[in-house]
């Protein structure tokens, strides 16, 4: 790398001075500086263990001399067992590693972004952000796989794809994908026809357990995995329901008042009457 930087300094150097190749001598250093603002910031220190995962790396070092057939998820199983039987002065040493872990990382940490540029620092944020949203993704889709949120409804592209893709021509799936294309641009409105109705079909079927099954997560207290728009129909509810208890008291209060008979004058204005109606 400094071997390159010379020669692009050089370079310049000479492009400067009156190279008849200036121009490549100027692509050649931009290409340089390119490199050197690509290059990503260093890796933060890593996060100290907790006090179980002390524990682990202590027990599995252990198990693995003792019983090295053991498979890692009895070993796993074995490892957190054991752990819950540990009394509070048992876990001390493990939660004092910990907690010197954790000053470390404060004093590592602090010392990684004091010798980082701003724009470092800016990538760093960025970088940190992007995964932590990720990871939120990944959570989200888990727990609605658990649930059991009905698939969206295919396209007609895509049922084509599922029901040809076994037989389409080409060495790897993006070949084979791009063979599809050019066939499903090359059918007729006609042939695309069946394929559009079976979609159609599709969203009837989406529609109605996505409706049953948002209703079941209401119920069940899930409220937060439903769609945005039955969300705001919810917070609707409420209001409609105490709107319409308004209205019928003021119908009634407007009823009672109105039952008062009332006579006419001689100026042809109305007067109620304070006399009770005969019965």
């Amino acid at each position: 790398m400094a071997a390159l930087l010379s020669l692009g300094v050089g370079l310049l150097g000479r492009g400067l001075l009156g190279c008849p190749r200036a121009a490549s001598c100027s692509s050649i250093c931009s290409g340089i500086r390119r490199l050197s603002l690509d290059k990503s910031p260093p890796s933060p220190p890593k996060r100290p263990l907790n006090a179980y995962l002390h524990y682990v790396v202590e027990q599995q070092q252990i198990l693995f001399k003792q019983k090295p057939d053991i498979r890692v998820v009895e070993r796993t199983k074995w490892i957190a067992q054991a752990w819950r039987q540990l009394t509070a002065d048992q876990k001390q040493p493990y939660e004092i590693a910990a907690n010197d872990g954790k000053e470390k990382y404060k004093l590592d940490l602090a010392a990684f972004k004091a010798q980082l540029t701003p724009a470092e620092l800016a990538i760093l944020k960025e970088k940190k952000r992007h995964k932590l949203a990720k990871r939120k993704s990944m959570r989200q889709k888990r727990k609605l796989t658990m649930l059991g949120k009905p698939k969206r409804p295919r396209t007609a592209f895509n049922i084509f794809m599922a029901e040809n893709f076994d037989d389409a021509k080409g060495p790897t799936s993006t070949a084979k994908l791009k063979y599809l294309q050019d066939e499903w641009h090359q059918l007729s409105d006609t042939q695309k026809q069946m394929y559009k109705q079976l979609a159609e079909d599709d969203k009837i079927r989406y529609r109605n357990e996505i409706k049953s099954w948002e209703e079941q997560m209401i119920e069940t207290g899930h409220e937060d995995v439903i769609r945005a728009k039955k969300k705001k129909r919810l917070r609707r509810l409420p209001r409609k329901k105490a709107k319409s208890k308004q209205t019928v008291s003021q119908t009634a209060s407007t009823g009672a008042k109105a039952s008062k008979p009332t006579t006419t004058s001689k100026t042809g204005k109305e007067v109620k009457s304070n006399k009770k109606p005969e019965e």
